[in-house]
């Protein structure tokens, strides 16, 4: 049994928050995956469902962010679960928008949601490091994490959560780099070449053919020299 924990607020005043990428990550594996619906558990909301051989527990706290730890430590007592077996996504501001870092175990860098889950559990459990980027001033961080995402950030937060989603499977099963290889495939598709860039756009058939060059005849270009 794994358990894979969002970290967010509840309501549908934080729903859109960057505090809240934690639940939408999860939210997004349990709609794609095709979990239980969400109920009621264990001071949260909780889904269950399988990604592979792995059996698994989805968990968005709704005890608030400053202490998660209790509703973490519910689910584990009840489901038994080891701490090497919990991964908690969270939002990371020493990361830029849309990228993504997986971690197991150490310190929880002043995030209030990770200090909660190490006072109840220690700190031996994985992250997924979810990067927002940072406002620029401390003083600013508490407006900015409980800010709703702006429209600009909907193109590539929804390709990291596709990417989160790919690589579910693969996370459960312990393969960190696998997971990762899923990221980066949504976040930054390959090109021919080795580098990356977003696929580009189809033309539609009709500009294809307008923009086809057309062969002029020698007779024609004799003509429309002496024009």
């Amino acid at each position: 049994m794994k358990l894979f924990v969002g970290l967010g607020n509840p309501g549908a005043k934080y729903a859109g928050n960057r505090h809240n990428i934690g639940f939408m990550a999860v939210d997004r594996i349990a709609a794609d995956h095709d979990f239980s619906s969400w109920r009621r558990g264990y001071q949260g909301q909780v889904a269950e469902g399988r990604l592979g051989s792995e059996k698994l527990v989805l968990l968005k706290p709704e005890t608030f962010m400053n202490l998660s730890g209790q509703s973490v430590r519910a689910t584990v007592d009840f489901f038994k679960i080891d701490l090497a077996d919990i991964t908690v996504f969270h939002d990371e501001l020493d990361l830029a928008p849309g990228k993504c870092r997986i971690k197991q175990g150490g310190g929880h860098a002043g995030h209030n949601g990770l200090r909660s889950i190490h006072a109840h559990l220690g700190e031996a459990y994985g992250r997924v490091r979810l990067g927002i980027g940072h406002p620029g001033h401390k003083d600013a961080v508490a407006a900015y994490v409980l800010h709703d995402f702006a429209k600009a950030d909907q193109d590539w937060l929804d390709d990291l959560l596709c990417g989160i989603s790919d690589g579910a499977q693969a996370l459960a099963e312990g393969d960190g780099q696998r997971f990762m290889n899923a990221v980066a495939l949504r976040v930054a598709p390959p090109r021919s070449s080795g580098g990356v860039e977003k696929p580009a756009k189809p033309v539609p058939i009709a500009s294809v053919k307008a923009q086809a060059p057309v062969e002029i005849s020698p007779l024609a270009k004799l003509k429309d020299f002496f024009r």
